[in-house]
């Protein structure tokens, strides 16, 4: 547990700042709890459009009930949209890049100037919000860069720079994506397809092509960068991190960090991270069903498909006869309200939960769930890993097609299914996954990573846990006046 450091004025000051997307603010929130319960004082600054949506699914006062964990906003320059749906990436990017510095600064000199909160000492910023780096350094504080993606989605965009220099990118067109890729070090029998998306830009001017080797390239400047993975999972991958940039810790699975260090009962443990309304209606389905018989089906916050693939989804699903939970977001159909056939919802009621939302760590970590259908984000492979739960891989977009290939071909735990979507493909795949010896065996293997997930996450001992100490102790408590570090965060 945390020391009790003797007076506000004395704690020592983190700002998070995540990048303005589900899949980030959760991971990000999670680091913050964490230095929270170390003694930190947390100041949390989500754009303004998120900070609302945060009110709305949690609750008007919901953001404001622990003196020492605020949650700030600053505008990103983008037109207010209505509604709950994501903002468009490559026009938020773009505008992050460009818009959130100079009201970033602002803030902090807002916070600077209050006599009720000690000076902001440090900086925890996501990946993709460098401009954080620039305040810090006027500041004097270090700043720590939080990349939430896997070591290996991570290590592949750091090469982006070199598909440029090798003619691949941009792309001519798509025979190009089986083009092997060999030059990417620990990473073996990649192909182009593997890589993070953004690759396949079409233009040199493409936005998310230049705001990635943008981002990457601020790097250098970090104190240190943070992943949510452990060592034993993306050895190899983590230390050709370790060659090329400032100090780079793994201090994942978070989750089971905060699990283990934070009572859910109390305030800071109820405190969520969600920008849907989350039903928890499903958790009480899953209590009632047997041990892996549930398949579960969630594709993140942000992908997005055709009304045709929803509906080839459902019918694969229903010829399995397999229960099944089914998250479809009210976005999840481009351009469209998800609408599913009324004789599917009719062959299958007996047998099945749908929700637009869930506590979805939750939902992996119960018995009942016996196989994951995923679109591959960070989050919910890790968060499967530690489930002990088999996935089938449906890859959308960023470096889920990276995660998706180590699913399947380094870790054991993942079987790949095709872009197009067929209801034949859907049922044969998780036929396989609940019931098949490919998926008896994958099983195994997701329940053998578990199993070294939580050994990185020991109490005092694990990989993880003294990563975090150092990273804590180390880098954002150097620059702290020497009262304060007499007084040094303990665990």
């Amino acid at each position: 547990m945390a020391s009790h450091i003797v007076s506000s004025g004395q704690k020592p000051h983190v700002v998070c700042v995540p990048y303005p997307a589900q899949g980030h603010i959760d991971p990000m929130l999670k680091v913050a709890k964490l230095l929270h319960n170390r003694g930190f004082h947390v100041t949390f600054v989500n754009n303004v459009y998120n900070h609302n949506r945060l009110l709305r699914s949690r609750g008007p006062n919901a953001l404001d009930r622990i003196p020492t964990f605020r949650f700030e906003s600053i505008p990103d320059g983008l037109l207010e949209t209505d509604g709950d749906k994501m903002q468009d990436i490559p026009s938020l990017c773009e505008a992050t890049m460009k818009n959130c510095l100079a009201p970033f600064k602002e803030l902090l000199q807002r916070i600077n100037v209050r006599d009720d909160v000690s000076p902001v000492s440090c900086i925890v910023a996501d990946g993709i919000m460098t401009f954080t780096l620039d305040a810090a350094e006027e500041l004097g504080i270090p700043c720590v860069i939080f990349w939430t993606t896997s070591a290996c989605g991570f290590l592949s965009y750091m090469y982006f720079h070199s598909f440029i220099e090798k003619d691949l990118c941009p792309l001519k067109d798509e025979s190009y994506l089986n083009t092997q890729i060999d030059w990417i070090p620990t990473m073996k029998d990649l192909k182009l397809k593997d890589i993070p998306s953004f690759i396949r830009a079409t233009s040199r001017d493409d936005i998310m092509l230049n705001f990635f080797l943008h981002e990457t390239d601020q790097l250098k400047r970090a104190s240190a960068i943070i992943l949510n993975t452990f060592d034993d999972l993306e050895h190899d991958t983590i230390q050709s991190l370790q060659s090329i940039l400032p100090p780079v810790y793994t201090i994942g699975p978070l989750h089971l960090l905060v699990n283990r260090d934070i009572d859910e009962d109390i305030e800071i443990g109820r405190m969520g991270s969600s920008l849907w309304k989350e039903e928890k209606e499903c958790l009480d389905w899953l209590d009632t069903k047997p041990i892996n018989s549930v398949v579960y089906v969630n594709f993140g916050s942000i992908t997005v498909m055709s009304a045709k693939q929803l509906v080839e989804f459902a019918w694969g699903l229903a010829a399995t006869g397999k229960e099944f939970l089914w998250v479809i977001r009210p976005d999840l159909v481009d351009g469209e309200v998800p609408m599913l056939p009324p004789d599917f919802l009719t062959e299958t009621a007996g047998r099945r939960m749908l929700a637009t939302w869930c506590p979805q760590e939750k939902v992996l970590a119960y018995p009942a769930v016996g196989g994951f259908l995923t679109h591959c984000g960070w989050n919910s492979t890790i968060e499967s890993l530690c489930g002990g739960v088999p996935m089938v891989c449906w890859p959308f977009f960023a470096e889920q097609p990276t995660n998706c290939k180590f699913c399947c071909d380094e870790w054991g735990v993942g079987m790949e299914i095709g872009g197009d979507v067929g209801r034949e493909e859907v049922e044969a795949v998780v036929r396989e996954l609940m019931d098949g010896a490919k998926g008896k065996s994958m099983r195994k293997k997701a329940e053998e990573w578990r199993g070294l997930a939580e050994k990185a996450t020991e109490h005092t001992c694990g990989s993880s846990e003294l990563n975090l100490q150092i990273v804590v102790n180390t880098v954002l408590l150097q620059h702290l006046h020497p009262s304060i570090l007499a007084k040094e965060v303990t665990f």
